[in-house]
């Protein structure tokens, strides 16, 4: 597989949003695995022109880890999405070039039972924190150890 399919659009087919995460390389070239990696959810695609040459960026909200290790019990990675004093998503604008792959994450639910109407477009919204499933692919499983 060559490339991987990243959607990022406030109507999916007529429908609600769909907003596909992606792993981030963060530029430190000492470290290897999920270490070398950021966590985002890409809510637009756009291209900027500087001086006379084309950039290919994205508008992205960021996930942070909440520990230095995955999880014990899963062996995943947790991460909750970044919140400036407000409360609002920390945003902003990164290069096509810098990203890595597609990313999936799984709510943590901890105790609480998930109403029954809650719709799936809304469950990277819902939860105070999230696995990084590095189960998903093979591409996944080599990134993310």
């Amino acid at each position: 597989m060559c490339h991987e399919i990243i959607c990022a659009t406030p109507s999916w087919q007529g429908g609600p949003p769909h907003y596909d995460c992606i792993y981030v390389a963060n530029g430190g070239m000492d470290t290897e695995g999920f270490h070398s990696l950021m966590v985002e959810r890409v809510h637009l695609f756009f291209s900027c022109v500087h001086a006379g040459e084309d950039y290919l960026c994205a508008l992205v909200d960021w996930f942070i880890p909440v520990d230095d290790e995955p999880d014990e019990v899963m062996g995943m990675w947790i991460v909750a999405l970044e919140v400036d004093n407000n409360g609002h998503h920390v945003q902003s604008v990164v290069s096509l070039d810098s990203m890595v792959w597609g990313a999936h994450l799984i709510g943590v639910y901890g105790s609480e039972f998930i109403p029954v109407n809650l719709h799936f477009s809304e469950s990277l919204d819902v939860f105070q924190s999230y696995y990084v499933n590095k189960y998903i692919d093979h591409h996944a499983n080599t990134l993310i150890f």
